[in-house]
């Protein structure tokens, strides 16, 4: 069984496949973690911990005269605030007192079968043929009516196990909740390194990797969504972890907004591991019988270092955060015209964009920014959500029956979260923006933010996007947001809730999609916020894909497309093909290389193929083959980061899961005169089984080509690429 209690009902073993969990409810009734990580038996390990008399460490009533007793060294599940625990606490109240003080102990437990779902939340869901385990601890906070329920669920298969909270006042009196995270892991020992991934617009989830200790090593996000600046996902591992050796540890928070994710060392050697909701301008009023529910964390555990981690998180969030008809049917090559045109366009030219894309074989056109109210720039019309009829010669929908017509389905881009001051939408509803009444607001993109937490709001975007996707018959839709989120004030907020508008303005989104996608269950969604501003588990959960960054620059998405691999799957990177000199840029790559590259993402274009020369029109024909070819490895199989960036050679792989063939893709990024010898690393073919080569044609045992490698025949020039196929003989 994948949850394992003791007789007394007090210790609890979660496993999966590979990985164990331990915790045990002590005589005090503290929740104390024992040991997490590579799988053991199901045996109490109590006396991994040490006890002393700690010198400034504070002793609970319960210990008595015992000093070697304190909860500001033992290692918690829940660790509470104000009743001496002087690290970081994991849930903070504040009661009707005034008092702020949070002391939880155990009280009972419940083993639920399947995936535990979160109201309003997306959540690791079972699908038809793998059904999870769910452990609820209940705890009591020792001198309120407040409890507070932990939620494990395991995925036995995959090595997650998921984690969230839900608090609760049973009580007669308003209780504040100050901090909500969603998970806490204490590690009794061990030195360990982190490794997150920052970054910035057009630049995203570069790793970056720093030892643990005792000054606090924190990420996070006040941005309002989860921000091109950290990504909400971070390894813990050991300091001589790699690609393939060393234990390593992840957490994956499924959330879209403001976040919070660190560890640190205390004053014994323990790391105290974090993940969840920023607590800065946070603050949820729970009145009598109301309860909070976290967001979801994803954990996971590997003793086979980055690369097993890795595929434990590819195989979770292929299978059970991404939904709908396209989870796993092959997505559609798209062209979308935003670099071929930006805002200088109209109908002829887009028809003439898509019928020479589909002449070449490309499936879909989406339609970019400007379609729609005046919007000939990014300063005016954004919330006016009706066709420019004028800019378009027509309705949409009569756009949208000439791309049909060609045999192509037909996207449109939105941006529903936004407003332009200069817009129709706002002079008749100014309340709906964001913006503190007496200040002049912030406004990013000359745009302001839709307050998405009024159910009128989402109501008129609902009815305004419903009416487009019916009428052009609107296969997929590229979902936007080019901003962060500031000047916090909710109309229909008391002052007391201020504090909720964050987390109410993620949750309305989340309910907006939630209600088109079961309107229309055949669209495919795109997230995007400016590129890879909102990647995150939690947006994947909606949009199977997302933009994966604003910069389309191929050597760039090296680097760019290396991080964000770590923890989400080749299959959700929105990755396309753009026009040289590169937008961004300005460097001229080969049209091969930009296809590889683009090649290990969703696939589409991003250019007017109207402008390239014959061979390069060619060249797209190949390239769709190639993605044909090559998808059930792309987007379904296991990947392998072979060299990482800064080296000259780059380079990475793909393994069918039946191990019967594979893909390396290599990019070289710099030369020398006088070169060396190039020389590719080759993973994951299986020992015992014979696979040719297409680059040398020689045939050897996947041993052997996991131990050797590939050496280059000649050596490639400066953003040379090449593709390379083993297929098993």
């Amino acid at each position: 069984m994948a949850i394992q209690i003791s007789s007394d009902g007090r210790t609890f073993t979660l496993q999966t496949e590979k990985s164990s969990y331990q915790m045990m409810a002590d005589a005090h009734d503290v929740l104390l973690h024992l040991y997490y990580g590579r799988k053991i038996a199901a045996e109490n390990l109590e006396e991994r911990i040490f006890r002393s008399d700690v010198g400034f460490a504070g002793n609970p009533p319960e210990a008595g005269e015992d000093r070697t007793y304190s909860l500001d060294v033992l290692p918690q599940e829940l660790p509470g605030s104000g009743v001496g625990d002087y690290r970081e606490d994991m849930v903070r109240l504040y009661h009707a007192d005034g008092s702020c003080a949070a002391d939880f102990r155990f009280e009972s437990y419940e083993v639920q079968e399947g995936a535990y779902r979160i109201p309003g939340l997306p959540a690791a869901y079972d699908t038809g043929e793998e059904k999870g385990e769910t452990l609820v601890i209940t705890m009591r906070e020792t001198a309120s009516a407040v409890k507070v329920k932990l939620y494990y669920g395991v995925f036995e298969k995959e090595n997650v196990i998921t984690r969230t909270v839900c608090i609760e006042n049973q009580g007669k009196e308003a209780v504040i909740l100050d901090k909500a995270l969603s998970c806490n892991v204490d590690f009794l020992f061990g030195n360990w390194d982190l490794i997150y991934f920052e970054g910035r617009h057009a630049m995203e989830r570069i790793p970056e990797r720093v030892p643990v200790r005792h000054a606090k090593v924190e990420i996070g996000s006040i941005r309002g969504t989860s921000s091109h600046q950290y990504n909400p996902a971070m390894i813990l591992c050991d300091p001589a972890a790699t690609e393939d050796f060393g234990s390593c540890y992840g957490f994956c928070f499924a959330y879209s907004g403001n976040f919070v994710a660190g560890a640190q060392k205390d004053q014994r050697g323990l790391t105290r591991v974090q993940m969840g909701i920023n607590p800065v301008q946070f603050r949820y009023t729970l009145a009598a019988g109301e309860a909070f529910f976290a967001p979801q964390v994803l954990m996971s555990y590997s003793s086979e270092g980055f690369t097993g981690l890795t595929h434990q998180y590819h195989d979770l969030i292929r299978e059970h955060i991404c939904r709908g008809a396209y989870k796993h049917a092959k997505r559609p090559v798209l062209i979308n015209n935003w670099e071929a045109t930006y805002f200088d366009f109209d109908k002829e030219k887009i028809v003439k964009i898509a019928q020479q894309a589909h002449e070449l074989g490309i499936e879909m056109l989406v339609l970019d920014d400007g379609w729609f109210g005046k919007r000939d720039s990014d300063n005016s019309g954004l919330g006016d959500w009706y066709t420019n009829e004028k800019k378009m010669d027509g309705t949409m929908g009569e756009l949208g029956d000439e791309i049909h017509a060609l045999g192509m389905k037909f996207g449109l881009w939105f941006e529903p979260e936004m407003i332009n001051e200069d817009s129709d939408l706002y002079r008749a509803h100014p309340d709906w923006a964001l913006r503190i009444p007496g200040r002049e607001p912030n406004r990013g993109r000359d745009q302001l933010v839709l307050d998405m937490s009024r159910s009128e709001v989402r109501e008129y975007l609902y009815e305004r996007i419903s009416s487009i996707l019916n009428e052009a018959k609107i296969d997929y839709v590229k979902w936007d947001m080019n901003r962060s989120v500031c000047d916090l004030f909710g109309h229909e907020l008391p002052p007391e809730r201020m504090g909720e508008l964050y987390h109410r303005f993620v949750l309305g989104v989340y309910e907006l999609k939630e209600r088109l996608l079961a309107h229309f269950p055949q669209l495919l969604l795109e997230g995007c916020s400016g590129g890879g501003g909102r990647f995150d588990a939690g947006m994947l959960y909606y949009a199977p894909q997302i933009w994966c960054s604003d910069n389309t620059d191929a050597i760039n998405r090296l680097t760019i497309q290396y991080g964000t691999s770590f923890f989400y799957p080749a299959g959700t990177m929105g990755a396309h093909v753009s026009a040289v000199p590169n937008h961004q840029t300005g460097r001229v790559t080969p049209f091969t290389t930009r296809g590889h590259v683009a090649l290990s993402g969703t696939f589409g274009y991003e250019l007017d193929l109207n402008l390239v020369s014959a061979e390069e029109k060619q060249m797209v024909k190949e390239q769709l083959a190639e993605f044909d070819r090559y998808y059930e490895l792309t987007h379904e199989g296991d990947y392998y980061r072979l060299a990482k960036p800064g080296e000259a050679l780059m380079a990475w792989g793909f393994v069918a899961k039946d191990q019967s063939r594979a893909m390396v893709t290599v990019v070289s990024t710099d030369v020398e005169g006088n070169p060396l010898a190039q020389h590719v690393s080759v993973k994951g073919l299986a020992e015992g089984r014979n696979y040719r080569c297409s680059y040398n044609g020689i045939v050897h045992d996947g041993s052997v080509w996991n131990s050797c490698g590939l050496t280059l025949k000649k050596v490639l020039k400066e953003y040379e690429s090449l593709l390379i196929e083993w297929t098993e003989v």
